[in-house]
């Protein structure tokens, strides 16, 4: 999925980086914004005249949920190593930073009833996991009502189905891959005696695991979703050969790369279906311009492109800001229909691949839409630098928190890996990423270490 600027692919070092992640960011997870479902570890904690009792660590508040009747106040006592300090969200309320071993009171009388965020100010602690629920209310810490208690049951055993689907990411962070397949590898050419780049892709039938157990019979390139990415130079001599090994005929065209008419895969108009057994080679010479293209069938395009017949297809560098050196370049394939249905580079959570940075890191991301509808892909914590769109530079590049891709549009952005801490990034038309059964779909993470 990922690969650097000089093209040598990192594959599955994500993996071994996303281990090391984990000290600064799994309580991140679960709490990092609205698409992570809350822990239902809460406990009820009496008052006391010298205020509700909260521990502060590394990296974590506990509980995770403070009950405190109204007027009350915490006492916060600092159980960590290093300095931390505890303060409410969207006041002023807050207490001096707490020195380790040390205790401070938190007065709350001047909040109304509700439910408020308290988290750690120190720069890093609460995307590292140090964030907690206050419940403020009259009487909010007494006993429950028979009738609150069984609601309260439920409410549990719902947030425990919910929390399932995140407990499984959290384990692949840890041990790898939770499913068989990677798709959107970079694929290395031969290279022929006259110096023309070769790919040979083989159009077939292969059994994909989309997420945990959820195998299907997914239309591929050489065996994966997406296809291979391929990567060539302005100027380069390329062949791809079309190997047709599927049960229908099929083609190939380059969207959004500069071709001759004859290469451009339409059946019956540039070129006759290559029918099940045969091959064709595409021809041509890559564009003198930077494209950031996809490839993909064009005939029976309504099932084959849903079903897996996709890859990325790149010519050169995208412009850069000054003094922006690239890390990682990553293509985003996404899809939300056939066989492999709500995925990010033919994968659902909790199988999708983390993004892993280094802090300090600029990571490309070229978004490419193969699917149906319009995805607005969102990503917590730090702003996404549009520089390009449909591979053409933008002529001021510009900040956004959400991208809008619809079918067929290649976004390139670029993102700072400012702010410590496993970040969510999906697409928000929540029911893409969201259910009765927890997170699934167009959900990965960003994680900065």
């Amino acid at each position: 999925m990922h690969f650097t600027r000089n093209d040598e692919s990192i594959g599955m070092g994500a993996w071994a980086f996303a281990s090391l992640a984990l000290l600064f960011g799994l309580g991140a997870l679960v709490v990092a914004g609205q698409a992570f479902s809350r822990s239902n570890d809460a406990k009820s904690i009496a008052s006391s005249a010298q205020g509700t009792p909260v521990g502060l660590a590394e990296f974590k508040v506990d509980p995770t949920t403070i009950t405190v009747d109204a007027g009350g106040s915490l006492t916060v006592k600092n159980d960590g190593a290093i300095t931390h300090n505890l303060a409410i969200k969207s006041t002023s309320l807050k207490t001096p930073d707490i020195s380790p071993g040390g205790t401070e009171r938190l007065d709350l009388s001047s909040l109304k009833a509700g439910t408020y965020t308290a988290y750690c100010q120190i720069a890093g602690h609460e995307a590292a996991g140090m964030t907690a629920v206050v419940q403020l209310g009259p009487g909010g810490a007494s006993a429950p009502s028979a009738a609150s208690g069984a609601n309260k049951a439920q409410n549990d055993k719902q947030d425990a189905v919910m929390k399932k689907p995140v407990d499984a990411y959290i384990a692949q962070l840890k041990d790898g891959p939770n499913t068989e397949g990677v798709g959107a590898q970079v694929m290395e050419p031969t290279v022929l005696p006259d110096g023309t780049k070769e790919f040979v892709l083989t159009a077939e039938i292969t059994d994909w695991e989309v997420s945990p157990g959820n195998i299907v019979q997914a239309w591929t390139y050489n065996g994966t979703v997406p296809g291979p990415t391929i990567k060539v130079n302005p100027g380069d001599q390329v062949r791809v050969v079309l190997d047709n090994q599927l049960p229908q005929s099929t083609i190939i065209h380059f969207h959004g790369v500069e071709v001759p008419n004859a290469m451009d895969g339409v059946p019956d108009v540039t070129q006759p279906p290559v029918k099940p057994g045969e091959q064709f080679a595409y021809e041509f010479t890559a564009q003198s311009i930077p494209a950031v293209g996809m490839y993909h069938s064009h005939h029976h395009a309504e099932h084959q492109v849903p079903d897996g017949l996709s890859g990325a297809f790149l010519v050169g560098e995208e412009p850069l800001p000054a003094g922006v050196t690239l890390s990682q370049e990553v293509p985003m394939v996404l899809n939300d229909a056939g066989v492999i249905g709500l995925t990010l580079n033919g994968k659902s959570f909790p199988a999708t691949a983390p993004m892993v940075a280094q802090q300090g890191d600029w990571v490309e991301i070229h978004y490419m839409n193969e699917g149906l509808q319009i995805h607005p892909m969102h990503l917590h914590g730090m702003p996404q630098l549009v520089i390009a769109k449909d591979g053409f530079p933008t002529p001021a590049p510009y900040e956004v928190d959400t991208v809008n891709v619809a079918p067929g549009e290649r976004y390139t952005v670029l993102v700072h890996a400012t702010d410590l801490g496993v970040w969510a990034w999906h697409c928000h038309i929540l029911t893409h990423a969201e259910g009765d059964n927890g997170m699934f779909g167009m959900v990965t993470t960003f994680i900065v270490q």
